[in-house]
């Protein structure tokens, strides 16, 4: 049976009450080094401005992240989430971006452009990301994005709905499987489709369903741990004609009815939790 729908409060302070005084203090030290690293210096001013919408310190609590973690962050494009895990882990865990291969990449002149931005912000920048590590991730053929059974929280983060359209949500899944330890988290946040909205639907506008999303990590092997709400939002009525690329930060109609779709906010998402038993 699944986890009932927790509000974030709600399941921190429950689980909180189960854990031993060791684990409350490496939660503690957790907070700290998160509400540190999300303060930074390194991290952009476009990129803080969206804190409010992404609640990276909840997300990530709620995914599961402890000092001494071993974390890979699938496909962290331009490095939005790697401003906060990586310093965060800096000298207490280890940080490692599952990025495009070059080589992968050298067909695809985003994901090359994505790729090679995201080397340059680390090499930039050595006393956030000098112990950051990447590694090459991309079907069908570089699947192992660490070796297997080494990482303790595997961080997806907007990818599902691109899986779901490439076809290839079976084998994401499953390499995110292999990736983990026993006991190990899988952290998904996604754009948030209406229940029964069909599949055609959602790989088009970017929203996908709660249960094709846990269906779909269950069929791997994982089993749901938690659901958090803190990414929700009522606003989002998910009827737009270029689907969530219509919203912040893509505005994908210009100047086009702008300030509907900036007081509307980021996408209604799901915050989900697996565990590799």
């Amino acid at each position: 049976m699944h986890m009932p729908v927790l509000r974030l409060a709600t399941f921190l302070l429950a689980a909180a009450t189960a854990l031993s005084p060791l684990t409350l203090a490496a939660q503690t030290s957790m907070d700290a080094l998160l509400d540190s690293a999300i303060a930074g210096t390194h991290r952009s001013a476009a990129n803080k401005a969206r804190d409010v919408h992404r609640h990276p310190k909840e997300t990530l609590l709620a995914m599961g992240l402890k000092p001494g973690m071993t974390v890979v962050e699938i496909w962290p494009d331009s490095g939005w989430f790697t401003e906060i895990v990586a310093p965060a882990l800096r000298d207490n865990g280890r940080y490692v971006a599952a990025h495009y291969p070059l080589e992968h990449a050298s067909t695809n002149r985003s994901q090359r452009e994505s790729r090679v931005a995201f080397e340059a912000m680390l090499k930039g920048n050595p006393a956030a990301y000098g112990k950051a590590e990447m590694s090459n991730l991309a079907t069908p053929d570089r699947l192992a994005m660490v070796p297997p059974g080494t990482a303790d929280l595997v961080l997806s983060f907007r990818s599902v709905h691109v899986w779901a359209y490439r076809g290839t949500d079976d084998v994401m899944f499953k390499a995110a499987f292999e990736a983990l330890k026993p006991g190990g988290f899988l952290g998904v946040e996604d754009h948030r489709a209406i229940e029964g909205t069909s599949k055609q639907k959602q790989v088009n506008s970017g929203y996908m369903t709660e249960s094709y999303v846990i269906a779909a990590a269950e069929k791997a092997g994982f089993k749901l741990d938690a659901k958090s709400e803190v990414n929700a939002n009522p606003r989002d009525t998910k009827d737009y004609g270029k689907g969530v690329w219509a919203l912040p930060p893509s505005l994908s109609y210009g100047e086009q009815d702008r300030a509907k779709y900036l007081a509307i906010g980021e996408s209604d998402r799901m915050t989900l939790r697996f565990i590799k038993p």
